[in-house]
């Protein structure tokens, strides 16, 4: 007996529903765009054993890295080369993705904590930032022994390292330095208010390059500066110090220079200027004895190098028969004066200059403010500091003045400077040469 199946018109209607539904994702699935390639960095350890390796690294989904930048240099590490992988992951069952790593590998010198500095990195165009981090390098694990039992026979055992070792300290050697830190003053005796220069030098012979470096500088120099300070004096710091070193030459040898710090003290009372013991720690390299192609002939290692402390004298300024010796500048001063004219009529105003110019204080120099009277009238002054081309500091006074008496306007007995100077131990004044005329 043949059965029918009869379909009618609501069963007609499930079936064209069921098969949009099956259509539907499939067809919405076919016209989902490919996303976009995405980076990003991949941060290293916090710890990693004295026997491996420390790693940055940027991973990217769904491209080649076609371009990028370097990674960052860190103390403490050398650069052990760049490696890259490649994986294809399943994603929601049906789609693949290529991940690409590319990942920077570092070998560690020695044990410690070490900073890795903020870096950015470029890879196809896009810039990743990293804010940096720090990184301890642990003592190597040792190896857990190995019984006979546990080998076959005629198969090697561990790693090389596990065969060979680790470079030993006992093969390296420490190559002599001729480098050395100095704290140095341009006087080692000076009067209240005299400048004296103090500056902290790093020596080191050619040679001494190969095997010494600065290690973590900018931890160690603001230590340094905040052990010079002097709290009974003026202090002027000098400019930023020049990369390059110069060369000088101590006990007939040839030595590079590093200016790491420099300042002039003006000192304000007669106490002495003392300055502490200085210590500086600097990464030197022990060499191999018998190095071998392959192999790393260095060994990093830290050494001290000091600078023993200095004293500066400092002497009270002679008494001055009228006045507090105090309130006297110090230095080798000239006076620059300059006049807007040399005949003028009562009420017309002109301006007058008292420029001093020499090696001291500048900015403690203080003119004795001028008296008005109803012959004359004095404005200002008007204050500028400047330094000359050949670096002599100048300071100039500019008044405004307004005449109401007819005659020869005796400028000398308004404006003088009195001053002590150092060289000759006496005390100077500098006082105006000008006389202009005044008509009615």
């Amino acid at each position: 007996m043949n059965k029918r199946v009869f379909f009618g018109p609501f069963s007609w209607c499930w079936l064209l529903l069921l098969a949009l539904g099956l259509a539907g994702p499939a067809t919405a699935q076919a016209q989902q765009p490919a996303p976009a390639a995405e980076a990003e960095l991949v941060p290293g350890p916090a710890v990693v054993p004295l026997t491996a390796t420390y790693t940055l690294g940027v991973r990217l989904r769904g491209a080649t890295i076609t371009s990028h930048s370097d990674f960052p240099e860190i103390d403490g590490f050398r650069k052990a080369g760049l490696t890259t992988t490649t994986a294809t992951r399943l994603v929601a069952g049906r789609r693949t993705v290529t991940e690409l790593t590319l990942t920077q590998r570092y070998a560690p010198y020695t044990e410690g904590t070490y900073q890795v500095p903020p870096f950015d990195l470029t890879v196809n165009g896009q810039v990743l930032h990293s804010a940096g981090g720090r990184v301890r390098v642990a003592a190597a694990p040792s190896a857990a022994p190995l019984s006979e039992a546990a080998v076959v026979p005629g198969q090697g055992i561990g790693s090389l390292d596990q065969l060979l070792g680790k470079p030993k300290p006992k093969y390296f050697y420490e190559p002599t330095d001729h480098a050395s830190l100095a704290l140095e003053a341009n006087r080692d005796r000076v009067y209240v208010g005299e400048g004296v220069r103090v500056s902290l030098y790093l020596y080191v012979q050619p040679a001494d390059q190969a095997v010494l470096n600065f290690y973590n500088f900018t931890e160690q120099l603001p230590a340094l500066v905040q052990q010079l300070r002097q709290p009974t004096a003026w202090e002027i710091p000098a400019p930023e110090a020049a990369a390059v070193p110069d060369t000088v030459r101590r006990a007939g040898a040839v030595y590079l220079r590093f200016r790491l710090a420099e300042n002039t003290y003006y000192p304000l009372t007669s106490q002495d200027l003392r300055f502490p013991p200085l210590a500086l720690i600097m990464t030197k390299f022990k060499l191999l004895k018998a190095p071998q192609p392959g192999e790393e002939a260095k060994l990093a290692m830290y050494k001290t190098y000091n600078a023993p402390a200095l004293r500066v004298a400092v002497r009270p300024l002679p008494p001055r028969p009228g006045a507090p010796a105090a309130s006297v500048p110090v230095g080798h001063y000239v006076l620059r004066e300059g006049i807007s004219g040399t005949r003028f009529q009562t009420g017309e105003a002109f301006v007058y200059t008292f420029g001093v110019e020499g090696a001291g204080n500048a900015t403690a120099l203080v003119l004795p403010a001028p008296r008005t009277t109803p012959q004359l009238e004095v404005y200002g002054p008007d204050i500028r500091e400047e330094k000359l081309p050949d670096g002599t500091p100048r300071k100039s006074f500019r008044y405004r003045l307004v005449p109401h008496q007819p005659g020869v306007l005796p400028l000398d007995s308004l404006f003088q400077l009195v001053y002590f100077d150092p060289t000759t131990a006496r005390y100077d004044t500098l006082r105006s040469e000008l006389r202009p005329e005044v008509r009615g």
